[in-house]
């Protein structure tokens, strides 16, 4: 076939589908979850089918096939896959062979996009980046600097417009709010500059968008043959056009702030001006300024300050985005659990001054950081809902040598893993046979405190030595923000606004969160 041909072949391939997944449909249906085996196509077109529900069929089948299931690709498509929620496996991957299980090339290659930086790197280079990354993010300024930002993004951001709404009575897209408040403060953490996304009148980010788009073809590149999206990847069509241009706006967006940081740093230190009058105490600054030796990488190449900032904004504006928007809406369909919160939220202020209890639409109530130290239920109730809704809601690996998992299940080099987050929170030999309830309770001890959970079994900040950095400052940022709305606001959802999850690598909300929000009485 000639290069003139293979467009044509893209919606020759689709006909050909749609017509066997008709005869699938008509004559192939059974009871079961698991998916049928089918010559050639493998278990292909049951995904297909199941596509629209991914994360709830991936849950079913695990828990018929007993947390571990062999999924067949088509021939020859490099799709065959274990995967897995068993907690025993997870543990042996994760933290016992960890050596064992790299993210491994394919990893590499289907998020391209973040390039080199700390979740696509491996061995040594994965060492010294976490290295570096671990001493800037442990300094005691630096946690400051993001407790702080985190307060004054609520106050000055969050707080203003959810008032606006419920003065105007409008609808407003929480899970849009929340992208902005997250964005607005990991680029006052990363780069030390806000650039105000939560504004009146909600300006367009074109850089949001991007990042957007380009998750979402992430997730489209484990759903189709790798030769399949590498084709389109070649022809910049289909989905793989998407990736282009939000690659282009992206590196767009990082070039201009690490040129302007480079520049800011390398007049501070013509100035000869110490370290402590550089402001703002950002990462990007405190990378590029090597403080104390710690960072032991060339800082000066643009492309690993591309690589790690790419991939600083992703960890923190979309994972903390959405479990802001899930905790929002399970809250508001569990109205004993908000009522739990504000109890704890109210005996919390009862410890302030009189004046500083009462919240009104001009003055509302804004926690810091220390005062929901002794918030235990209100985390309590963020723990219950990552669990359910984890950010990040699936994972995969591969292993360098062949091995024995604990669920018996033999793997080799050619075998990818797939691990499903969200399927863990969701089977019963896991958590339970009240695995799908909301139950913040669950989190916290007969004294009052609460409950610690492997990390295997709760996978939402991963696992071993790829445990998440960034894990108590999201806690900040999360206790913070949901603190102050749910004291000072009542969140309604929309009337007949359906809420799924998107396909995506991060669990948004595939239609937004259409509420309406009230001002919460005295």
């Amino acid at each position: 076939m000639g290069l003139a041909e293979l467009p044509l072949a893209y919606p020759e391939l689709l006909l050909s589908l749609a017509c066997f997944l008709f005869l699938f449909l008509r004559l192939g249906r059974h009871r079961s979850s698991l998916p049928r085996n089918w010559p050639l196509l493998g278990m292909f077109p049951g995904l297909l089918c199941q596509l629209h529900r991914f994360h709830d069929w991936i849950t079913d089948l695990l828990a018929e096939s007993g947390c571990t299931f062999l999924f067949k690709g088509p021939w020859l498509s490099g799709m065959n896959m274990l995967v897995t929620a068993d907690p025993a496996n997870v543990n042996h991957i994760f933290n016992a062979s960890f050596a064992n299980y790299p993210k491994g090339e394919e990893f590499l290659e289907i998020f391209d996009i973040l390039g080199d930086g700390i979740f696509n790197a491996d061995h040594d280079s994965w060492k010294s980046q976490r290295r570096a990354a671990h001493a800037l993010i442990s300094d005691h300024g630096f946690r400051r600097f993001v407790a702080a930002t985190s307060r004054d993004k609520v106050e000055r951001g969050l707080l203003p417009l959810l008032a606006r709404a419920a003065e105007e009575r409008s609808a407003v897209d929480l899970q849009d709010i929340f992208l902005r408040l997250s964005f607005d403060a990991t680029c006052k953490q990363v780069f030390g500059v806000d650039l105000g996304c939560l504004s009146p009148g909600l300006p367009v980010v074109p850089f949001a968008r991007a990042m957007d788009d380009a998750e979402e073809v992430l997730f489209f590149r484990h759903t189709v043959p790798r030769g399949f999206w590498k084709l389109l990847r070649w022809l910049r069509a289909g989905e793989e056009k998407k990736m282009v241009i939000a690659w282009e706006t992206i590196d767009s967006f990082i070039q201009t702030r690490v040129s302007k940081k480079m520049e800011e740093v390398s007049k501070a230190r013509e100035e000869n001006k110490e370290d402590e009058e550089m402001a703002p105490a950002d990462l990007l600054t405190s990378y590029l300024n090597r403080r104390a030796g710690v960072v032991d990488v060339a800082v000066e190449s643009k492309k690993f300050l591309r690589d790690t900032t790419v991939n600083l904004m992703l960890a923190g504006r979309d994972t903390i985005a959405s479990a802001l928007t899930w905790f929002s809406w399970v809250i508001s369909q569990h109205p004993h659990v908000e009522h739990k919160i504000l109890d704890e939220l109210r005996a919390i202020l009862a410890k302030r001054t009189a004046t500083d209890q009462v919240s009104s639409p001009e003055n509302p109530v804004i926690f810091d950081a220390e005062d929901l130290s002794p918030a235990v239920y209100l985390h309590a109730a963020l723990y219950e809902s990552l669990r359910l809704f984890p950010p990040v809601p699936f994972e995969h690996k591969s292993a360098l040598r062949p091995d024995v998992l604990p669920s018996g299940h033999r793997v080799d080099p050619k075998t990818k893993i797939f691990f499903s987050l969200y399927a863990m929170g969701r089977i019963e030999g896991v958590w339970g046979e009240d695995c799908c309830e909301f139950k913040p309770e669950r989190w916290i001890s007969d004294r009052g405190r609460l409950k610690h959970e492997p990390s295997y079994r709760f996978l939402s900040f991963n696992s071993g030595p790829r445990t998440c950095l960034g894990k108590d400052m999201a806690f900040t940022q999360m206790k913070v923000a949901a603190a102050a709305m749910v004291y000072n606001f009542c969140i309604k959802l929309v009337e007949g606004h359906v809420v799924a999850p998107k396909l995506s690598i991060i669990l948004h909300m595939k239609n937004g969160l259409r509420v309406r929000v009230e001002n919460r009485s005295p």
